[in-house]
Formats: structure tokens, C-alpha cells, sequence
């Protein structure tokens, strides 16, 4: 694993992962696509993994591409960097999508911690999470139309579950620059809170206490449902029922209930 990006998983399975690249606020180079894209891969194949925290380390969660990596692509539509982050295999995101979008196919929940700046790719990153705490004196933007570009890491996958379509057009529009409670009046942000990673552990530790094969059905059910019709919604709710009763970790949150003592729960086996 990268040095880019560190986890630190605990004996109740939440994953604490750190955006660790300090000294440019965590901004993304190529090098930092792929230690993200990585740690969410890694942690997807996981089955003690309960739930997933993200957060930057030093002064930001995440400002968006490097300026290095927008110079070189200043004028040059064909430079390996660029194709590279286009390619995709048959996975339907491309490379620069997969840093955000990695974490909303996570099969467990994610909780997005964000302090400092989340800009660009950084903001979008934090769309890909489940829930979002935000620190008043945070900074969100969707940022790209700054360069001359529209937002491509997904987010024609994340913000329109969040926010009616014109809010959205005039983010992408005019990159304002939005505090934490500014980010949470429009629907880009869940909680603010002066201490948004304390907070997000607070609320992992909660969520690792139910049953994972639950949590992780819950999670696929929604995601899945969503938009989907009448039928394909309420045909999904039944399956997945189907496959959580009288399963080990639903008997044991029956037992834990009408014994009056916490459940323990076994590593998922369902999701």
C-alpha cells in the first residue's frame, strides 16, 4: 500500500483511510489517482471491514488535481496523462472517475470527513461517500469550470441524488466556494460539526455495531433501488430479505434483543 494513502483498520472493522499527501493539501497526481483507487479496492474485498471513514491528514481533505498535473495539460488533448486517466477496461467508470466513484461501489458505508479544502476532484471524492461531515470553516467547490472544464469523476452519479438539477447546474457553473453550512443548505454535505472526523468515528463506531450483513444489504438495496421503477425496487426489497432471514447474523441480532446484551456479530457473509 502506498504511502500516499494509509489505513488502519480496528478490531470493530471500521477503516480509517487517510489522504496522505500533506504537503499539497492531498491534491491528486497521478500517483495519488492510483493509491486511492487501490485503498478502495483493497478495502472492497474485505469482509471484516464493517465501515469505511475518509479523510485527509495535514491541512485539507483534498484539493483537486496538482498544478503540475493541470500544466502538462495546458494545450495537449493527447498527452499520456490525460489518456491515461481516460482509459477504462470493462468497468463502466474510467480511471479519473474511479478515485470517487470507488467508494460509492464500496459494499459497506462510507463516511467522508472534510476539513481544510475539498475542491475539484477533492469535492467529488467526498460525493462518492455515503455521508459527509464538514467542518464549518471547510471550503467545498465543484471547481473544474475554473481550468476551462466540466466535473468528470463521477459526478453525474453522486450529485444528482443529492440536489435538485438547477442547484447543481449553477454549481458546476459558477465553482462558487461554499462553507460548511453553506455545503449543507444545498444538499452537498450531511453534518457540520467543529470536529468532522471525530464525529464521522462516532458514527462508524454506531454503524459497526449492527449486523454487517444487514448494513451491507441496506446499502445495496438503496443504491440499487433508487431510481429504479416500482416493480424492480419492491421485487429487490424482497430478495434481499429473503437471503438476511435466518441467516447467523440476523439470528444473533434476534438472541442479542431478547437477551439484553450487545450482539456479536461474525464478519459478513452476504453483500
Amino acid at each position: 500500500m502506498s504511502d500516499l494513502v494509509t489505513i488502519d483498520i480496528s478490531e470493530d472493522g471500521i477503516a480509517d483511510v487517510r489522504f496522505n499527501r500533506v504537503d499539497k493539501y492531498n491534491a491528486l497526481s497521478p500517483e495519488m489517482f492510483q493509491a486511492i483507487i487501490s485503498a478502495g479496492e483493497d478495502l472492497a474485498k474485505n469482509k471484516s471491514v464493517r465501515v469505511v471513514v475518509i479523510s485527509g491528514n495535514g491541512r485539507g481533505f483534498c484539493a483537486t488535481l496538482d498544478m503540475a498535473s493541470m500544466q502538462g495539460m495546458a494545450g495537449d488533448r493527447s498527452s499520456n496523462s490525460t489518456s491515461t486517466l481516460m482509459d477504462r477496461d470493462e468497468r463502466p467508470e474510467n480511471h479519473a472517475q474511479r478515485p470517487a466513484y470507488v467508494w460509492k461501489r464500496m459494499p459497506v458505508p462510507v463516511i467522508a470527513a472534510i476539513h481544510g479544502v475539498a475542491y475539484g476532484g477533492g469535492c467529488q471524492i467526498a460525493l462518492g461517500a455515503d455521508i459527509r461531515f464538514m467542518a464549518p470553516d471547510a471550503k467545498m467547490s465543484v471547481m473544474e469550470i475554473k481550468w476551462g472544464l466540466i466535473p468528470d469523476m463521477s459526478i453525474t452519479q453522486t450529485l444528482r441524488d443529492l440536489m435538485p438539477l438547477d442547484v447543481a447546474k449553477e454549481l458546476t457553473f459558477t465553482g462558487r466556494i461554499l462553507n460548511g453550512q453553506e455545503a449543507k443548505d444545498v444538499g452537498l454535505v450531511t453534518h457540520v460539526t467543529e470536529n468532522p472526523l471525530e464525529a464521522a468515528m462516532a458514527l462508524a463506531k454506531e454503524i459497526a455495531g449492527k449486523s454487517p450483513d444487514a448494513i451491507r444489504l441496506g446499502k445495496k438495496l438503496l443504491e440499487e433501488s433508487w431510481r429504479a421503477g416500482e416493480r424492480e425496487g419492491l421485487e429487490m426489497e424482497s430478495v434481499l430479505q429473503r437471503k438476511l432471514i435466518g441467516s447467523p447474523n440476523q439470528v444473533e441480532a434476534i438472541k442479542a434483543n431478547f437477551e439484553n446484551r450487545a450482539p456479536v456479530f461474525k464478519d459478513a457473509e452476504l453483500g
